[in-house]
């Protein structure tokens, strides 16, 4: 069960990746429609850190326990299941600071150091090609957490940017008095770290190369000496994200767009019993 898994898809070895960055005791911060970054979770907590607690924006509380990914009724075990609860300016202004919980933000355009942004695309903010979510309590954590990391479903120019449109949360910059930028970045094409401040690759999945990750990225990319090619899953870990963490492959969702992101999400629903 342990021995490495050959039959593995790109979001399953992104899990993985999270999975590894989790140490047991750890206070893990869960967002909204995050659920690649949950199956990492759920992952490190059934093998190696069973003593993980998580810190829920969906019910804006602190949940011990684990259930399998779901759509429909995701609610039911962030808020039915939490220990506590709190309200959001508590969490990002008096919970998060005093407990530093790690934490994966996913951000619709990243630059070189770690800033992000989640609130326009285009180079008017009155007059945005698009508007996006929104960047929630992000602009509060990146300036005090040291425990933030990156994950990026889908490596591209368009979101590894030379300039943000918008800048929503801060990194590796010398305008920040406390924190840290990012430590550690996922994509479907590689790890990262900010060693020097800066993005660098520390790890190329398969079937993928330091030059494809380079054709891909709008700023240069520096790269670490000991470069490698990542450690594949084990067959065990690929089978509790397929069988027991997520048999409904929310996390896939993450990975399409379009009609196939729709087909998915109507299938899942169907399951779910909620068509």
């Amino acid at each position: 069960m342990n021995s490495p898994a050959t039959d593995f898809a790109a979001d399953e070895l992104i899990s993985v990746c999270i999975a590894r960055q989790v140490v047991d005791g750890d206070v893990l911060a869960q967002g909204i429609a995050t659920p690649l970054v949950a199956a990492g979770y759920f992952l490190a907590k059934l093998t190696h850190a069973p003593n993980v607690i998580f810190a829920s924006a969906i019910s804006q509380g602190l949940v011990g326990d684990w259930a399998p990914l779901a759509v429909a009724r995701v609610e039911d075990h962030w808020v039915g299941r939490a220990l506590t609860q709190f309200s959001f300016p508590q969490v990002a202004c008096d919970i998060l600071p005093r407990f530093h919980f790690k934490e994966f933000l996913r951000p619709a355009q990243v630059d070189a150091f770690g800033n992000l942004n989640n609130v326009v695309i285009g180079a008017s903010y009155e007059h945005p090609q698009m508007r996006l979510p929104g960047s929630g309590g992000i602009p509060d954590v990146t300036t005090y957490n040291e425990r933030l990391s990156l994950y990026v479903p889908r490596h591209s120019r368009a979101v590894f940017v030379e300039k943000l449109d918008f800048v929503s949360g801060l990194g590796h910059s010398p305008m920040r008095r406390v924190g840290a930028g990012p430590l550690y970045c996922v994509t479907n094409l590689g790890e990262f770290d900010y060693a020097n401040g800066r993005m660098r690759l520390i790890r190329y999945f398969p079937r993928s190369s330091p030059d494809k990750i380079q054709a891909k990225t709008g700023f240069p990319l520096e790269i670490a000496p000991d470069v490698c090619e990542t450690e594949p899953p084990t067959v065990e870990q690929v089978q509790l994200l397929r069988e027991v963490i997520d048999p409904l492959r929310v996390r896939r969702l993450e990975m399409l767009g379009g009609g196939a992101r729709k087909d998915l999400l109507r299938e899942i629903l169907a399951r779910e019993g909620a068509l």
